[in-house]
């Protein structure tokens, strides 16, 4: 699988990074054998936070053993000094390390929540500069997250960024000059990327969720390969996260593997061959998970 280098952190990324919330309703065993099958499709990069339901507590035991051969990327949700600290030791216990590569303030979706987040990243901040974690970003998903990323990145100094990027959402003229302000930023100051929702087709809306994901993903070869080739040949990205659901996890490494950079008139046709789907934000009003 290729490789990018996420930004300043120096770090040779795989161009898929193993979505954690895959792993939410795993057993230990269950995440040891899809663990070990992505890294040998070449994954070098984890992202998993304690609110993926189990999959802290599934995936952990197993951190060790390839502890060299994994960027460790983790997350609290948590707003406040002391819930994001004991967030912070509690992720480091069940993973059996002393030290993370990332450490993220998670689902910053909009500027009230970032304010809200200031403790948060106090913890995250004093974390890297003590060599707890070796780096600082900031995620979320919703329309208002490319903005307050930026502005996260201007206040904390941050290292990488986690947001969404697919073709319908690109569509979007608000979203996209916020979006590209922020990756503007980010290759000026060496910030890394990360995308999430390459692979949404649309929210779930009465249909009943069949695949362990907060929105209805592609799940054929062609819409997932233009999902994923859309969201990798955005100027500026280093990688996507996996989807968060086991049985589509393979065939989307799969087809990461694969992937080709395209131009401009192939990423303007993704964007017009979803005219037709709604956008999955906000994730608030539309999420269902039945399943």
């Amino acid at each position: 699988m290729q490789t990018r280098r996420l930004g300043r952190t120096g770090h040779q990324s795989s161009l898929a990074i193993l979505g954690g919330a895959a792993f939410a309703a795993s057993t230990p065993a269950d995440a040891e054998a899809h663990l070990h099958m992505a890294l040998d499709k070449g994954v070098n990069h984890l992202d998993i936070a304690p609110r993926y339901g189990d999959a802290e507590l599934a995936v952990g035991p197993h951190i060790p053993a390839v502890r060299d051969r994994l960027f460790l990327g983790c997350k609290t949700a948590e707003r406040d000094r002391d819930g994001s600290q004991r967030e912070l030791e509690r992720t480091m216990e069940r993973f059996g390390v002393d030290q993370l590569d990332l450490y993220q303030a998670h689902a910053i979706t909009d500027l009230d929540e970032l304010d809200r987040a200031s403790e948060a990243f106090e913890t995250i901040t004093e974390a890297r500069d003590q060599g707890v974690t070796r780096f600082a970003g900031v995620t979320g998903h919703d329309l208002g997250a490319p903005k307050a990323h930026l502005e996260a990145c201007k206040r904390y100094d941050l290292d990488t960024v986690m947001f969404p990027i697919y073709p319908r959402v690109w569509a979007d003229p608000v979203y996209r000059a916020d979006a590209e302000a922020l990756l503007d930023h980010c290759q000026a100051n060496d910030i890394g990327v990360q995308i999430i929702k390459s692979i949404a087709r649309r929210p779930w809306g009465e249909t009943a969720p069949f695949h362990r994901c907060w929105y209805e993903p592609w799940t054929d070869d062609d819409p997932i390969a233009r999902g994923v080739g859309f969201a990798l040949s955005t100027p500026g990205v280093t990688g996507i996260c996996t989807v968060g659901d086991l049985e589509l996890l393979p065939r989307v490494l799969d087809i990461v593997a694969a992937y080709e950079p395209w131009g401009e008139a192939r990423r303007a046709e993704a964007i017009g061959s979803m005219d037709a789907e709604p956008i999955i934000f906000p994730l608030a009003d539309h999420f269902r998970r039945d399943a």
